[in-house]
């Protein structure tokens, strides 16, 4: 039963331990980035280009400490990217460390699961359906067939038996063979090992979205821009003046620290996942779990323990629960370590019961055709064995459905997982010998996780290859109450409208043909039901352990591999749990609506400053015929501002209870309440502070960029929390970065360093009116969020 007896015991493990030490590890030494030419790259996009061209122009036109300000501002910029993009890369890093390929290994005499890193020369390893390869082998029984596209650029089935190569990085589509370690790390013939982590930042929907916004704004920058010139002109500005204001203009509107603030959220979020469990391997998928409304599971080892026993047998005479039990043995093999196949054999050696025969072949489950099979040779010639699915079984043996199905149903009542197992001459028909019911239990936390996942108004649907019987107990037992259908329902409607648009609120699960529970299922099903709800704007997630998940993995917003999933699942999904179960994806859907919040709250505050900075600066040269600031101090701003704003990336912010995703509208419109009462206090300050307190121009251009960093500061507390703004505590390293920024710019204005000098009156009204912008914007925040369709 053993299935790999002719490959031999395999290698000890102080031989192996022995041979890792002196040929090292079965890994490619990593080469490293060359981080000089990374720092040469953040000098070299469209951002610093503008400020390049800034610092040239003002050498040009002789004003050097100008040049040195956006100089300043170029290399700020470029460090803060380079750094937080070097701390994204060891976040990444880390993943890589923790999710590696694994290999089947057999060493002193049993197979065990081992890192690939730890294979040796002369090594024993299985490959089964769904595996990467972890090295080069050569096959010495069993047959499969590879895809080496990942290696050669180009999908092409080959297939391999006894006597050929398996090369490092294939993934085996089908079969299952044993073979030699011949090569491995830098020694194998394509040079590495596949990894599962492939990269350290893909583009999700709320970057491009942002990126949208942006645009947007600098198109309004461009507007504003032109009305300037066009009035610079009627008022015969000289260019000297008129192009470093223009410059700064469009700079002002720019984000410069998007990119920054991104890699930082992007980082820091794959960083406090993995301490939940979740481990990332596209880094987009944080912020996609964030939106997440349904989520697709499979049933065995994600809400049941997948610990199976054998808990019943029903055989057909004239044969015994012996010959059922044996039957069904010969067509399981423990090297696939499929969970069923063990459970059975160990039933087998526990009622020390003799082998059927010898077996001459073995095809494993193929979830496709749902079941095994095995040739046998006993006394009386070759026999053919099946063992899967009941009414697959039934239907190959010609048993009689009417009488079968009761039978299965009333096996299945519990929850068990029930298979069918027939025999017969090879070439002739076959009989059914019995069913086998296998219990599998639901996990204990499997009722509080789909409780918790509803909480959080996230819809559970359940999917799985088993009968209707029992993917129906087990839903119930968890939790899961809605209808249930099998899989053919999902083909019969593959031709049909996509779902959505007829419940009450225009969401599927309000459909009439809406199911929580999907049973008898095949790989495309799965795929099926994702693109139905993907056409009705649904964000979808989905679990999965075997390589026919892997389409559906890749395709879902926000792909799940479980703990016990093969390499293959695991680099389709986006996410990877590290425990049995699904619980940690509870906190990883917590911790990505958390970084969803900061980024919401990041656009937010950038939409109302480069409204405010953009309307009141351009418009203030229009209306009152002098620049409201200086170039160099808008620059001294744009860095106040950064320096904040990098902060939200850490701020303490409160989970959602419902998915939240990202829309522009509301956005934009929530920013355009918000900047209007900015601009008018911006204008009436101007009025104040020439009126009243009598400064000078040069003064009034230091009141404003005083004003416009206070302000921005009240922003930031006034958009971060939905509720009244002392409602929450700010994290350390914001509230940290806003008391040094404070006291930096005010000492800056008051004792007239980089700018003209103002008293401590006109820094007290510089603070009252953002005192009286965040009252302000409190009273008015609830109104304009609700009438923006903002959710609060």
């Amino acid at each position: 039963m053993d299935g790999v007896k002719s490959v031999g015991a395999g290698l000890t493990g102080a031989e192996a331990a022995r041979r890792l030490a002196a040929n090292g590890p079965n890994a490619i030494p990593e080469v490293r980035p060359d981080r000089v030419r990374m720092l040469a790259g953040k000098f070299w996009a469209p951002v610093p280009w503008l400020l390049e061209l800034a610092v040239l122009l003002e050498l040009v036109l002789g004003d050097y400490v100008q040049s040195l300000v956006f100089a300043v501002l170029l290399i700020f910029n470029a460090v803060l990217a380079f750094a937080q993009e070097g701390r994204a890369q060891q976040a990444v890093e880390l993943l890589r460390k923790r999710l590696t390929v694994t290999a089947r290994v057999r060493r002193d005499g049993a197979w065990t699961q081992i890192r690939a890193g730890e294979l040796v020369l002369g090594d024993l390893a299985h490959l089964r359906q769904g595996d990467i390869v972890p090295a080069d082998l050569k096959l010495l029984d069993g047959a499969v067939e590879l895809d080496q596209s990942a290696l050669t650029g180009e999908f092409r089935g080959v297939a391999a038996q006894a006597g050929a190569v398996a090369y490092s990085g294939s993934v085996v589509v089908r079969g299952e063979a044993s073979g030699e370690v011949t090569a491995v790390g830098t020694a194998t013939f394509f040079g590495r090992t596949a990894e599962l982590v492939s990269t350290a930042h893909a583009p999700g929907n709320m970057e491009r979205l942002i990126f949208g916004i942006v645009e947007a704004l600098i198109g309004l920058a461009l507007l504003i821009v032109a009305i300037v010139v066009a009035d610079g002109l009627v008022r015969h500005l000289s260019l000297h003046e008129m192009v470093p204001f223009v410059l700064t203009l469009v700079i002002a509107s720019v984000p410069v620290a998007l990119p920054a603030t991104f890699t930082l959220a992007s980082a820091l979020g794959s960083k406090e996942m993995s301490q939940q469990r979740v481990l990332v391997t596209r880094l987009a998928a944080i912020e996609e779990a964030a939106s997440m409304e349904v989520l697709c599971t499979d049933k065995t080892g994600t809400l049941t323990q997948n610990i199976l026993t054998v808990e019943a047998l029903l055989a057909v005479p004239p044969c015994d629960e012996a010959m059922l039990l044996r039957a069904a043995a010969a067509a399981s093999d423990a090297a696939t370590q499929d969970p069923l196949d063990l459970a059975i054999l160990a039933q087998a050696k526990a009622r020390h019961l003799a082998e059927l025969g010898e077996r001459t072949s073995f095809v494993p489950f193929d979830p496709a055709t749902k079941r095994s099979e095995a040739t046998v040779h006993v006394r009386e010639g070759d026999i053919r064995v099946v063992k899967g699915a009941p009414r697959v079984v039934g239907q190959l043996a010609g048993a009689d459905e009417a009488s079968l199905g009761p039978e299965v149903d009333r096996m299945a009542a519990s929850g068990a997982r029930v298979l069918g197992v027939a025999q017969g001459p090879v070439g002739g028909s076959l009989e059914l010998v019995g069913l086998v019911a296998l219990a599998d239990p639901p996990r204990a936390d499997a009722a509080r996780l789909v409780e918790d996942l509803h909480q959080l108004g996230i819809r559970v649907v359940m999917l799985t290859g088993d009968s209707l019987a029992t993917a129906s107990a087990i839903a119930a037992k968890v939790g899961i109450t809605g209808r249930a259908a099998r899989g053919q329902v999902l083909r019969e409607e593959a031709g049909s409208a996509p779902p959505g648009g007829s419940g009450p609120t225009g969401r599927p699960w309000d459909r009439d043909d809406w199911y929580d529970v999907y049973a008898e299922v095949l790989p495309e099903d799965k795929m099926r039901l994702i693109a139905n709800l993907q056409r009705a704007s649904v964000v979808v997630g989905m679990t999965g352990d075997g390589v026919n998940d892997a389409p559906a993995l890749k395709k879902a917003e926000v792909g799940i591999a479980v703990a016990s999933a093969t390499d293959v699942a695991k680099a389709a999904a986006s996410l990877v749990l590290t425990d049995p179960g699904l619980e940690d994806m509870v906190a990883g859907v917590e911790v990505s609506r958390r970084i969803h919040q900061r980024m919401l709250t990041y656009t937010l505050n950038k939409i109302i400053k480069t409204l405010q900075v953009a309307v009141f600066l351009g418009f203030g040269l229009v209306v009152f015929g002098k620049f409201v600031t200086t170039p160099t101090l808008v620059v001294l701003l744009l860095l106040a501002n950064d320096f904040v704003t990098m902060s939200l990336a850490t701020d303490r912010v409160r989970s959602p209870r419902r998915p939240d995703r990202w829309r522009v509208a509301p956005l934009v419109l929530a920013g355009l309440g918000l900047a209007l009462p900015l601009v008018l206090l911006s204008f009436a300050l101007w009025w104040f502070g020439t009126t009243y307190l009598a400064l000078s121009l040069t003064q009034m251009q230091t009141l404003v960029f005083l004003w416009l960093v206070l302000s921005g500061q009240a922003t930031v507390y006034l958009v971060r929390e939905r509720q009244h703004f002392w409602h929450s505590r700010p994290s350390r390293w914001l509230a940290g970065s806003s008391a040094a920024d404070l006291v930096v710019v005010l000492l800056l204005a008051w004792r007239g360093w980089l700018m003209a000098g103002i008293r401590p009156i006109d820094l007290g009204v510089a603070l009252g009116s953002a005192l009286i912008f965040l009252v302000l914007g409190d009273l008015l925040k609830a109104w304009i969020f609700r009438a923006a369709g903002l959710r609060r």
